[in-house]
């Protein structure tokens, strides 16, 4: 079958699964045929259509076995409270979705990518050596991904994340591929260019500070997301009066902190991540220059953790618009509220971090893509796996727990809205810092 046969054929078996596997009830439907085609009226007659393997080739999962999908996030470690939310959504997921046309939905063993380059490759190269894999939901870190990613495509194994933000995974927005995009790669977070956006304006006309300077750690998501901040701020009318690095396992901050205080920012950005924001966030307002900097971080510190330290008081985190009122995803039914409620009583406590309806909604997409790319022949249900990615490629006003999704060529499918919280300060507010929202952004198209 064509490319282009192949995407006709995906874009019809969304109409069937909204019509026959919205919530995966398990029904043994057979893929939806173009109806101008002879199999289709063989399917009419009862004669189900089965198409042409596509360039990846199928995957037949016997009677006895289960469809097979993996987690890959950053489970252990001081990122633990981004990937833990995600892979517990994705569990959530993958029981309210229910059965397959008739296929249990097995996560396996879930994997860590240890928010490094290291752990992605390392659990990519676990992943790839099973050649019954679908999916892979992850990672949770921009920098795991990019180690990760060529790996797990290169295999024809579809990957979608939820909270990957760098522009270099997708695109720049402008229609050119990222320097690590992969095909068969996809997300339902927003791309940094956007939170980037965001901060600027929100520095310049919110806060009204027209110099700042910047600290990353040299990872591709903290890097990408400073020189974009800075491109940002100078393109607004800021200035920015410098930009070092620190390394991850940095502790004493006083001397990249005084080169940066040279330049007596009005405002510090540091787009990193635990603990290393732990100590910059501690030991800034110590150093003579930056006494007055406001202090700015992103969505890699916005978790009830680093919320809750007292030197994080005050400090402004941009992040995902997590204001979903009550959204349902349309391919399960399930609410946000119900959601919520759900993972508190599951898990002991609300998600600790932004993107757990992103990881659902994900996870979904997947399931949903597998749905349309698959059939049962005898007792055996077969999947093409380039179908899986032709469905996610088409996918268009997708109504999920984060609201409408809609993926570009790029694999860009989550909405570009961001918001900025103000930290109330504080364990017994850290939660409520979560929601204390004061700057809004959406991208000029939205």
């Amino acid at each position: 079958m064509s490319a282009s046969a192949i995407r006709r054929w995906a874009a019809v078996a969304v109409a069937a699964l909204a019509a026959a596997a919205c919530a995966g009830d398990g029904a043994e439907t057979a893929v939806v045929a173009d109806p101008g085609t002879s199999a289709a009226a063989e399917q009419q007659a009862g004669e189900p259509a089965r198409p042409a393997p596509g360039p990846l080739g199928t995957v037949e999962i016997p009677a006895d076995e289960a469809i097979q999908i993996r987690s890959l996030e950053a489970i252990t470690g001081d990122v633990a409270f981004l990937g833990l939310p995600n892979m517990r959504s994705t569990e959530l997921a993958i029981e309210d979705y229910g059965p397959i046309r008739g296929f249990d939905v097995e996560l396996g063993t879930p994997l860590d990518d240890l928010c490094s380059s290291d752990g992605g490759q390392a659990a990519a190269q676990i992943i790839v050596a099973d050649s019954d894999v679908l999916g892979v939901i992850g990672t949770s870190c921009s920098g795991a991904a990019v180690a990760a990613a060529p790996l797990i495509t290169e295999a024809g194994i579809t990957m979608i994340s939820a909270s990957n933000t760098s522009p270099a995974l997708t695109s720049d927005l402008r229609g050119n591929a990222g320097q690590n995009h992969s095909v068969g790669y996809y997300r339902t977070s927003h791309n940094d260019l956007f939170q980037a956006a965001a901060v600027a304006q929100f520095v310049l006309n919110e806060l009204g500070l027209a110099t700042a300077a910047v600290i990353h750690d040299g990872d591709p998501y903290t890097q990408g997301l400073a020189h974009a901040f800075a491109d940002a701020f100078a393109a607004e009318g800021g200035t920015i009066t410098g930009m070092s690095a620190v390394n991850k396992d940095d502790t004493d901050m006083v001397p990249v902190l005084t080169e940066i205080a040279a330049g007596t920012p009005q405002a510090l950005f540091f787009p990193i991540f635990q603990p290393a924001g732990d100590f910059i966030a501690d030991q800034a307002p110590g150093v003579p220059g930056l006494e007055n900097a406001a202090l700015l971080a992103s969505g890699g510190l916005l978790n009830l953790n680093f919320l809750a330290l007292p030197q994080t008081a005050g400090m402004y985190l941009a992040g995902p618009d997590t204001r979903f009122g009550n959204n349902a995803n349309r391919s399960t039914g399930r609410t946000t509220e119900e959601f919520l409620d759900i993972y508190q009583e599951r898990f002991g406590g609300p998600p600790a971090a932004p993107y757990w309806a992103h990881a659902y909604d994900a996870t979904v997409l997947l399931l949903d893509a597998i749905t349309a790319a698959s059939y049962v022949e005898g007792d055996t249900l077969v999947v093409d796996r380039q179908g899986v990615r032709d469905y996610l490629s088409s996918v268009a006003g997708h109504e999920g727990l984060t609201g409408t999704l809609t993926c570009d060529g790029f694999g860009d499918c989550g909405a570009g809205r961001i918001t900025v919280v103000e930290n109330l300060g504080g364990e017994e507010n850290a939660e409520a810092s979560m929601s204390n929202v004061v700057f809004s952004y959406a991208p000029p198209a939205e």
